[in-house]
């Protein structure tokens, strides 16, 4: 089979081939995927370039201990380990390989079975792809960490991006008053379209100097101290820190999330951080609001396999609207 090879840590276009490989084997518990499509998350671009360094002590000092990055998987079962019983050759499924395994940006890849649910047949491969890790963030986000209903006041930070633009929808579904931050007349139009009940053009206006009060704030792009951040919060408000759809630099990312969980221990303020459960509940829930179309996919841009290299770099820009999905 194909797949996109990790021999090392940099630049996409440097450290990412394609090569023929064997296809995984398939363990008890675990299904083999005919990959349809993928989707690029933040930790697949964290892993290519290998920074923050410290990440390497996990992932490998040279070279990433797992050569194929990915994810989330939408595809086809071809076959299925012992132990399975709910999923034969031939379903369509959607989940993810976890982020510990990776291994989604192939022509197969060996999957928990306990992490895929079928894939509805009006949602299309690509869409399924790259609905699953930030839409799962995003639901635990909104739904459990968060506990948005009637009312609540929600600013999402980052809400033009994979995590956000979900992010928005839920929140809206759940009852809340979305505001959403984002730059560009086209990332503010989208997230208008998508149910926000405001728009805060950063280039334009610093939403933490806003005289507005919020009850939640989800902060994908980390780009202020949290300390200002903090300053938008009602009594008893919470602020979550979201290393998963994180768009913005790790460098200056990273302390700053550090700094917040320290003053949600010490200060005054909530500080939760999200950590979604990969389980069939939860991406049965997620499904449902797909199917239900109250819960839209947002797709910047879709790759062949081939130009995995080309998906990273795109990212690594952070200036993609939604997913940037890539097909087997």
């Amino acid at each position: 089979m194909r797949a996109i090879i990790q021999d090392g840590y940099g630049p996409p276009e440097r450290v990412l081939r394609l090569e023929e490989v064997p296809v995984p084997p398939v363990g008890a518990g675990d299904v083999l995927i005919r990959m349809r499509a993928t989707s690029v998350n933040a930790p697949d671009w964290a892993t290519v370039t290998g920074v923050p360094y410290i990440g390497r002590l996990s992932h490998g000092l040279r070279r990433p201990k797992r050569p194929v990055r990915g994810s989330d998987v939408a595809g086809v079962v071809e076959a299925a380990g012992a132990g399975v019983s709910d999923l034969a050759p031939g379903d369509e499924v959607l989940g993810t390989t976890g982020l510990a395994r990776a291994g989604a940006f192939a022509q197969y890849v060996a999957v928990p079975a306990a992490q895929l649910v079928k894939k509805p047949a009006e949602l299309t491969f690509s869409d399924a792809a790259a609905s699953v890790m930030t839409g799962l963030a995003a639901l635990v986000a909104m739904r459990d960490v968060a506990q948005a209903g009637a009312g609540t006041r929600v600013l999402i930070n980052g809400a033009s991006g994979g995590v956000g633009t979900m992010a928005v929808q839920i929140a809206k579904v759940l009852g809340a008053e979305v505001t959403g931050v984002c730059g560009s007349a086209r990332n503010i139009e989208l997230v208008r379209i998508l149910g926000a009940d405001h728009v805060i053009d950063y280039t334009q206006e610093d939403f933490t100097q806003t005289r507005q009060r919020f009850d939640v704030v989800l902060d994908n792009v980390l780009n202020h101290p949290p300390k200002a951040t903090a300053r938008v919060l009602a009594p008893r408000g919470v602020l979550i820190p979201n290393s998963f759809g994180y768009t913005g630099g790790l460098l200056a990312g990273l302390p700053r999330m550090a700094r917040a969980v320290l003053m949600g221990r010490l200060g005054p303020i909530t500080v939760k951080l999200v950590s979604p459960a990969v389980n069939r509940e939860n991406l049965t829930a997620l499904v449902r609001l797909l199917e239900s179309g109250e819960v839209k996919v947002v797709i910047d841009k879709t790759y062949p396999l081939g130009d995995a290299a080309g998906a990273v770099t795109h990212m690594l820009e952070h200036r993609a609207s939604g997913k940037i999905v890539i097909t087997g």
